[in-house]
């Protein structure tokens, strides 16, 4: 799923698809992702089909997903019990929280700041892509091995104008919300 690589050759990595969070079934809008890894870094590639992707909000830790904005979900513990989110929107805007369970669900933690990450947009008249190199030591004190096994979910949200909002991910979680640990993919870092 996440092949190790020097730099990210993006064309040379499967995409995977997102499919629609509730049904399953395929978005207006396709949303493909792709993932690597290097030593040091997780590299993962959004690529959105979007006639007109918009956004306005541009400071740091803005609530993003009340516009058009990809985010990722990753556990790299794999215990459910705490999972960082990452969220980049056409205007390269980021949110990034972590989420720890309590007894009522989970507590959203916005002083977190994912340190040393990257993210890049290229936009053209129907698509926007966005990548994001992701340090390892923003996430864990230990970084993965070839073989080691975290859990994640790839997610977008589009407002088409004129229509209800969107909402896709790689594992659909069968509600109309993201924050379904328990509906977390695996991430295997492959060699």
């Amino acid at each position: 799923m996440a092949a190790r690589v020097d730099v990210a050759p993006w064309p040379e990595l499967p995409p995977l698809a997102l499919r629609d969070t509730v049904t399953g079934s395929e978005p207006q809008q396709a949303t493909t992702v792709r993932c690597g890894w290097t030593p040091d870094e997780w590299r993962v590639l959004f690529h959105c089909a979007d006639t007109h992707a918009w956004a306005t909000h541009t400071q740091r830790d803005a609530p993003l997903y009340e516009e058009e904005v990809v985010e990722l979900f990753v556990d790299p513990f794999g215990d459910l019990a705490t999972y960082f989110e990452i969220e980049v929107n056409p205007l390269n805007a980021v949110l990034d929280l972590v989420l720890r369970r309590n007894r009522s669900g989970y507590a959203k933690d916005l002083a977190w700041q994912c340190a040393g990450l990257r993210t890049a947009i290229t936009r053209t008249a129907t698509t926007w892509t966005v990548e994001f190199a992701i340090p390892f030591a923003s996430l864990t004190p230990e970084p993965p091995r070839a073989g080691s096994v975290w859990r994640a979910n790839f997610l977008r949200i589009d407002r088409p104008t004129g229509q209800p909002r969107e909402l896709s991910a790689w594992s659909p979680t069968r509600l109309g919300t993201f924050h379904v640990p328990e509906r977390f993919g695996v991430i295997e870092f492959a060699e």
